[in-house]
């Protein structure tokens, strides 16, 4: 089966051709570097991360940019108020944010090019576009002028009359249209700057990325990824300014999440949802996140619902995903039996082959990934039904190997957390009341088993007057 996948530019699923045969060219917009990332920012990262696994895993070369804006009035004013250098403010949320990237077990993308890294190129890139007659100077700043593209508009779907009407735009009188953009900005002072036939200044937002992806991708790429907050006016000006360049089309496909929103249930249980906003005081930082969860769990989030729609976040949602991971874990336990059992084995064997087809429909089908998901869990039921009914050797190693090399696919670990004697201490003590209850009731052998078990696990008992402690020998 073709994979299918709907693309923001035609409003309809469609089957995933390359410019380059076995070769998919993604460019993911990447975050603006001025404050700690959020798990709306993953959850964006984690879905173009299990696209990217899955392309690979259906045998496409996949070279994946994701870019940082790194210079911006956001970066600027942070850094003034923190009385900052602004490039090393940035620079720093860079390598935060990759090592939270990392801990969240998102492949690295190909490139992560700069802003910054990219000034000749998008000199240059505005330079042709005044030759060509796409955009002036105007004291200092370059616009592009947006009429001069007729198909302005074809991406959000808007066209000059609407936006005209429904859209603010910033007001210059220097502009010769109202919904023309800045390609580039003349510093004011104080202001980080570069020098640029026009003015000492900066490039405005939207050409950072279509030099980017002109620099490390070329003139054409299959896949334009980005929240759906990006369609407009960020999106609509790339493709404008891009093919205004090279008079041919930019992206194949342009490929949009959902945004994240809060969960919560008030005290009468009532649920209420809102956007994650610093205005609201609901913003949850991925370092604050994994503080509280293992990474599996906002996976699992992000898994379970349909990437383009809104993703619901809080904490009942994130205990029931916390109950689905360990449902997956359990699945890998040993075996009771060494034996194939026959007919048992043989079902087991079945649905694996099921599992591998219905997981990869669903994928196929613009990267459903709750219907992978229940594929899983379908076969976790017939792993555990079949240990149940004393299957192992090789069919129920199969049957596991499946499991892991397929959750691997949608960037799941499954790897146990380390658990720490002090994080088990709780557990620990109540097997030490449940040992003194058991020697008050003269249940000897009982109490033995508690002390015994827990030495296998490294922890040692001393009985004394005060009462029993223990500690942990390893």
């Amino acid at each position: 089966m073709t994979i299918q996948i709907y693309n923001t530019l035609t409003r309809k699923k469609e089957p995933l051709e390359t410019v380059e045969p076995g070769v998919v060219r993604m460019y993911v917009c990447g975050v603006t570097v001025y404050d700690q990332a959020h798990i709306g920012h993953a959850m964006s990262a984690l879905v173009f991360d299990v696209i990217r696994r899955y392309l690979e895993f259906r045998g496409f070369e996949v070279r994946h940019v994701v870019n940082f804006t790194d210079v911006d009035d956001k970066i600027i004013n942070r850094a003034n108020t923190l009385g900052r250098d602004p490039k090393e403010l940035a620079e720093g949320y860079v390598t935060e944010f990759l090592r939270e990237l990392k801990a969240l077990n998102v492949l690295p993308a190909s490139e992560y090019p700069r802003a910054t890294a990219t000034m000749d190129e998008i000199r240059q890139f505005i330079a042709h576009l005044i030759d060509s007659g796409h955009a002036y100077e105007a004291g200092g700043d370059v616009y592009f002028s947006v009429p001069s593209d007729p198909d302005y508009g074809k991406l959000s779907g808007r066209n000059l009359a609407d936006m005209l009407a429904g859209t603010r735009f910033d007001v210059d009188e220097r502009k010769k249209h109202p919904a023309d953009f800045a390609l580039w900005k003349a510093a004011k002072p104080g202001e980080p700057f570069w020098p640029s036939p026009w003015s000492d200044g900066r490039p405005g937002w939207h050409i950072e990325c279509s030099a980017m992806n002109l620099k490390h991708l070329g003139s054409q790429i299959d896949i334009h990824g980005g929240g759906n907050d990006l369609v407009f006016p960020h999106h609509e000006n790339e493709i404008a300014q891009t093919e205004s360049l090279t008079g041919e089309p930019f992206a194949r496909f342009w490929v949009h999440n959902g945004m994240l929103q809060i969960h919560t249930r008030a005290d009468d249980g009532s649920i209420k949802i809102e956007k994650m906003s610093k205005s609201l005081g609901n913003v949850v930082t991925i370092g604050q996140f994994l503080g509280q969860h293992e990474a599996d769990v906002l996976r699992l989030i992000v898994l379970s619902s349909y990437y383009r729609s809104p993703l619901l976040y809080g904490d009942e949602i994130a205990a029931d995903q916390e109950r689905k991971l360990a449902r997956l874990r359990g699945a890998l336990a040993p075996a009771h039996g060494g034996a194939d059992a026959g007919t048992a084995a043989d079902q087991l064997a079945a649905v694996v082959g099921g599992t591998r087809a219905h997981f990869v429909a669903a994928m196929d089908d613009d990267f459903n990934t709750a219907g992978a998901l229940a594929a899983l869990f379908e076969l976790v039921r017939a792993i555990n039904t079949a240990r149940d009914a004393g299957v192992g050797g090789a069919p129920f190693e199969a049957a596991q190997a499946a499991l892991r090399e397929l959750a691997g696919v949608l960037g799941l670990t499954l790897a146990a957390p380390e658990a720490t004697a002090q994080q088990a201490a709780p557990f620990i003590e109540l097997l030490i009341e449940l040992r003194a209850e058991l020697r008050k009731a003269k249940q000897y052998a009982l109490a033995d088993m508690v002390r015994q078990r827990l030495a296998g696990l490294d922890i040692t008992l001393e009985d004394g007057p005060q009462g029993t402690r223990w500690k942990a020998t390893k």
